[in-house]
This record gives C-alpha cells, sequence and structure tokens, in this order.
C-alpha cells in the first residue's frame, strides 16, 4: 500500500520535470511554436520558476505570440538576469502596444523614447519614431539602418474585429518573413 501511496504522490513530479525538460529541448532545437504552447499548459506549475519563464517567454516571443511575454515578467524578478529578461520582454511588449495604437489611433509617438534591441518590432518602432514623413499614410517602408538589403513595411489590417499590426520583412526586395500582432 505504501509504495502504491509514494507512487501517485511522485508521479506528478516526474511529469512536470519532463514538461520542464521537454519544454527546454524543444527551444535549444528551435522548435519555438512547440515549445511555448506545451509552456503554456504547463504554466500553473511553474509560476515560481525563472529558468522556465524565460525560456516560456523567449519561445513565445519567437514565434511572436508576444501577449504571452506578460505572463512571465511578472515572475522574474529574483535575479539580476530574470530582472534584465523582464525588463527586455516589458519593452517589447509596451513598444508593441504603442505602436498599435499610433497606427490605429493616430497616437504621437515622437516622445516616447525606449532602449531598443534587435528584436524586429523594436527595430521598427524605431524605424517609426524617427520618421519625419506624414504619420497618416497607409504603409510604412523603412530600410535597415544596418543592412541596406533588409527592408520593412509597416501597417494595419482591418479584418476581423480589431486591427492587426503587420510588420513584413524583406531581404533584396523578396519577402522573408511576416509578423502579425494583434
Amino acid at each position: 500500500m505504501k509504495p502504491l501511496i509514494l507512487t501517485l504522490l511522485l508521479t506528478p513530479l516526474f511529469l512536470f520535470a519532463d514538461a520542464k525538460m521537454e519544454i527546454y529541448k524543444l527551444y535549444q532545437d528551435k522548435s519555438y511554436e512547440m515549445a511555448c504552447h506545451l509552456a503554456q499548459s504547463a504554466f500553473p506549475e511553474y509560476t515560481k520558476d525563472e529558468e522556465f519563464l524565460s525560456i516560456y517567454a523567449f519561445s513565445c516571443l519567437n514565434i511572436d505570440e508576444i501577449d504571452q511575454l506578460s505572463f512571465a515578467i511578472t515572475g522574474l524578478k529574483k535575479s539580476k538576469e530574470s530582472r534584465a529578461n523582464a525588463a527586455y520582454f516589458s519593452v517589447i511588449l509596451m513598444q508593441k502596444t504603442l505602436l498599435m495604437h499610433a497606427l490605429s489611433d493616430k497616437y504621437d509617438l515622437e516622445p516616447m523614447h525606449f532602449p531598443t534591441s534587435v528584436y524586429v518590432l523594436s527595430t521598427v518602432y524605431d524605424l517609426y519614431t524617427k520618421d519625419t514623413g506624414s504619420k497618416k499614410r497607409r504603409r510604412y517602408n523603412y530600410i535597415d539602418p544596418t543592412d541596406a538589403k533588409k527592408s520593412y513595411r509597416l501597417f494595419i489590417t482591418k479584418t476581423g474585429v480589431s486591427p492587426k499590426m503587420v510588420i513584413e520583412e524583406y531581404y533584396d526586395k523578396i519577402l522573408s518573413q511576416r509578423h502579425i500582432y494583434w
């Protein structure tokens, strides 16, 4: 009887340990979508595990599920590295929200300056805030400041209930990636 009770009590611990390792392995294998979605389902068990929260957030960031960052941000506070990750995720989340607000509602972002990152949304946010042209355009085209072969197109689509912000990345004028944010 004791071995059965012990087995029943320890099985969930091994299952969750396996989930964390599986998410980490998926992240290392660059299977970000699977890692993000598996981490979402395992999240309640790891709300205080900062290593898990960082892997979860980076996985979701890599597939443009930026809204998932907010769940991780609140738990990343104990170590210097965790706080740095929380700050990084917070800036990207804020840039997305402000850029969406500016494009949809003609909000002036000129006085808003934030730290930047290599994440595509941060790059486009910086280009948009430095753009001296009219903000009444339907599409905004930018050339990457570090690589003239890279360019970006920013616009809003108004299909469905709420508008979506789209950033298209081009390399040598060929569409290489499309990012869609709520």
